[in-house]
């Protein structure tokens, strides 16, 4: 999480354009708009991060970093964040509105961090948006119940011993046991469950270019998704226990990792109708995702605390994906996204 930069700026935008109450924290920042004490409070959430992609499109704005860009959008969520704290500086709100910008959405790190605002303040329900491609711009996206699965990173690392390759009988080469495991993962996967599990070999490492030299590491990446959180754990526990098995056949030693851990997003009924009827309001195109997006989000953390919605505003049905290099944030749905959140901060249940 490197956005100190980001949530400076953010931090004194607010302070110069709006008598908002801002509060630093450790990696990140909230600002409240403080309304009446006897209403429960609403929370808007914004995420900071860039991602480890160059910008290869010419921008006026281009990254001034090399290797790191925002090309998910989460540049243009903040920026609807602080069009919201503009608004609300200009109207009444009979409940407090909580307007949160976190840190490492990318790595599931950051909401983990900013969700025990929820309940030191009280607040009754959040609400987030991303923008996506691939549908009408300015469309009002969404889904019932779950809209973004769990989803873990596995980092399995296999230690044995070094050999000369004319005699690997003299060394405890790992490739083997690491061919065992990634196919015993998809036997896994194809196992029965309640939803969707998903397996993704996403990195193997072992040796080099030397044809001389019987490795005696490797490692293996994996990462896992799944509907249900427990569904999740429990082919982790599968791979595991399989993957403890072979290294003991092997004669090779194993350490594992845990990263990138993302909660099942699953919206609430009651936030949700509340979202529908304010881009109904709003004359929105109203579409409904037929399947869950399988990308992982963050803000599950913060539905583990209270009621809440994630939404989706659609980029345009030809839009560049979201992490690539040629996705630049569309501008001409921030709007959109600013009068939709003032609308369901002005409401009370």
């Amino acid at each position: 999480m490197m956005e100190y930069k980001t949530m400076d700026m953010i931090r004194r935008f607010l302070e110069d354009h709006t008598e908002l109450e801002i509060f630093p924290r450790e990696g990140w920042l909230y600002a409240v708009k403080i309304g009446r004490k006897d209403l429960p409070p609403i929370a808007f959430r914004a995420d900071m991060d860039a991602l480890p992609i160059e910008e290869d499109i010419s921008l006026a704005y281009h990254s001034s970093h090399d290797g790191r860009s925002h090309k998910c959008g989460h540049d243009g969520h903040c920026a609807a964040l602080c069009g919201l704290a503009l608004e609300l500086d200009q109207i009444e709100t009979d409940r407090s509105v909580y307007l949160i910008f976190q840190p490492g959405e990318e790595t599931g790190q950051g909401a983990k961090i900013c969700k025990s605002l929820i309940r030191e303040k009280g607040i009754a329900e959040i609400y987030a948006c991303h923008n996506l491609g691939g549908y009408p711009e300015n469309s009002f996206v969404y889904r019932k119940g779950l809209t973004q699965p769990a989803s873990e990173g596995l980092q399995i690392r296999l230690s044995g011993k070094t050999s000369h390759a004319s005699a690997p009988e003299e060394g405890r080469n790992p490739a083997a046991a690491i061919s065992h495991i990634v196919l015993k993962v998809r036997e896994l996967t194809g196992s029965r469950s309640r939803g969707m599990v998903l397996s993704t070999v996403t990195g193997i490492k072992m040796g080099s270019d030397d044809f001389g030299i019987s490795p005696g590491e490797g490692e293996l990446c994996l990462t896992i998704r799944a509907e249900y959180e427990d569904e999740m754990k429990l082919l982790e526990e599968g791979i595991l226990s399989y993957a403890k098995r072979v290294c003991a056949d092997e004669g090779l030693s194993m350490q594992y990792v845990i990263r990138d851990y993302f909660p099942e997003t699953r919206n609430h009924d009651l936030s949700l109708g509340r979202a529908l009827a304010a881009a109904e309001s709003m004359g929105l195109p109203m579409i409904p995702m037929k399947k869950m997006w399988r990308a992982s989000e963050d803000f599950g953390w913060y539905l583990k605390e209270c009621p809440g919605a994630m939404i989706y505003i659609g980029n345009g049905v030809d839009y560049p994906g979201l992490h690539t290099g040629e996705y630049d944030f569309n501008d001409h749905i921030l709007e959109t996204v600013v009068d939709l959140f003032v609308i369901l901060a002005r409401e009370v249940e």
